[in-house]
């Protein structure tokens, strides 16, 4: 890889890593399946002067909006995407028969079916077109694992997987050892299948230690696949058709407006679709915020809950603490699409407080929770896996991604308590159970790790 070099950009919310792939000699680079906020890739090619000639996606992604159109609009870059992706905006269409040279390597293009239908891998090839040097896998194959195949419909779930099995075995799993791979979803994507924290691989790895990479039947690959597959945020269903149509391009993170507590009680009052937004931290919220907003703490991250909590197409009206903030916040919302975005609170909550209602939520500590377990039903929102490795008991599981949208089997007549694992989650949760009309709603502190803090009995499956 002398005669280039690789730059990785890993956003550890949505789990995903974007590349840089550039020559010093030619000052020629292309980028792989960027997020929307592109303004970091632009300043990493601008260093040493590089051209960006092409901004490559790996396939139709369904848990961000693409930045290609970003890119193209702000650094003149050709969009290559699938040619089975039938992307409704100008852009070069690739096949296996597809090289992009640049110089001082090559892109060769491989269909490489299994996580969407229309999925390609990029290998990159050293100048003389022959020697590969690096692969840029998209989800076709991750650190110890590929990424999932159901999440475009439950009747292509299994013909994908069979896609995926001959993808693996085999395409990329003829590769040589050393060959070094590059994906784009890993730890923390919920487009993932079970997998490391490692960003990157080789093939040689991944043929020892990946279990889709171990010699099996096709039968035997499609239910290691579909196995143990966590539940992943609404959004999904809508980021596939904005990056098939195209999103809209913004030229660069908006700016938010400021509004007074007024404007914003005014807006919340005249639309439905209006919603509030508080991302700071827990504590915060639940010492004081607007009645009905919702509580999800900026690194939550909010890229995921937002995305699982409110309905999609939402007006957002911002609470946060800063510039910071704001500004972290408007980018997380417009890499998955929620671009309505009408502003901000100006004075934070201290200048809603002085016109109007503060809304509280009620807290207990694990001890307190202890002695009133049979005078409160306890509600746990981790996700399952979480939930099966142990669990306090008497609590009720109920994952906090489907708070917002299934129906509620709680009572009206008992207090709840909400716990997590440290407090982040159980406070977005009861943002939603207020917001659904539970009224007496009270987060456990510190969750499940601070009722073993203090050595507390846990029970897994009923057994202690």
């Amino acid at each position: 890889m002398e005669h280039f070099f690789i730059q990785s950009f890993v956003d550890t919310g949505l789990g995903n890593s974007a590349y840089l792939i550039g020559s010093h000699a030619t000052k020629k680079g292309i980028l792989i399946d960027p997020l929307r906020d592109v303004d970091r890739y632009l300043h990493a090619a601008s260093e040493p002067g590089l051209t960006l000639t092409h901004v490559l996606d790996t396939h139709l992604h369904a848990d961000f909006v693409s930045g290609n159109r970003e890119i193209a609009h702000q650094a003149g870059a050709v969009i290559g995407a699938s040619a089975e992706a039938n992307v409704a905006f100008e852009h070069l269409p690739l096949t296996e028969d597809s090289v992009i040279d640049l110089g001082a390597f090559q892109v060769r293009v491989m269909t490489t079916p299994g996580h969407t239908p229309e999925h390609i891998s990029f290998l990159i090839t050293e100048a003389d077109g022959k020697t590969p040097s690096a692969l840029f896998s998209g989800g076709a194959l991750i650190v110890g694992g590929a990424a999932r195949t159901d999440l475009l419909s439950h009747e292509l779930t299994q013909p994908l997987a069979r896609h995926l099995y001959h993808t693996i075995h085999d395409k990329l799993l003829k590769f040589p050892d050393e060959l070094e791979v590059f994906p784009t979803h890993g730890a923390g994507s919920f487009c993932v299948a079970p997998s490391s924290p490692d960003r990157t691989t080789t093939i040689g790895r991944e043929r020892k230690t990946n279990a889709l990479a171990q010699p099996q039947t096709e039968e035997e690959f499609v239910k290691r696949a579909l196995t143990g597959l966590p539940s992943y945020p609404t959004y999904y269903k809508y980021m596939r058709g904005i990056n098939q149509k195209g999103a809209k391009v913004l030229g660069g993170v908006p700016i938010l407006k400021p509004l007074s507590a007024g404007e914003v009680k005014a807006m919340l009052d005249a639309d439905p679709g209006a919603v509030v937004l508080d991302v700071r931290d827990n504590k915060a919220f639940g010492a004081g915020h607007i009645p009905n907003s919702y509580g999800i703490r900026v690194d939550a991250p909010l890229v995921t809950w937002t995305g699982w909590l409110i309905p999609f197409g939402s007006r957002i009206l911002l609470a946060a603490e800063d510039a910071a903030q704001r500004s972290e916040a408007t980018r997380q919302l417009i890499r998955i699409g929620y671009d309505d975005i009408a502003g901000y609170l100006e004075g934070g909550i201290d200048a809603w407080a002085r016109d109007y209602p503060v809304a509280t939520i009620q807290s207990m500590s694990s001890k307190e929770l202890r002695e009133r377990l049979e005078e409160v039903m306890l509600i746990d929102v981790r996700m399952k896996s979480e939930w099966d490795e142990g669990h306090i008991p008497n609590a009720i599981h109920f994952e906090g991604g489907r708070m917002a949208w299934d129906e509620l089997p709680f009572p009206h007549d008992k207090p709840l308590a909400v716990q997590c694992a440290s407090g982040n989650r159980s406070m977005s949760a009861i943002s939603v159970l207020k917001r659904r009309g539970y009224h007496n709603v009270i987060q456990v502190e510190g969750g499940i790790n601070m009722w073993k803090m203090r050595k507390f009995e846990v029970v897994k499956d009923g057994r202690s």
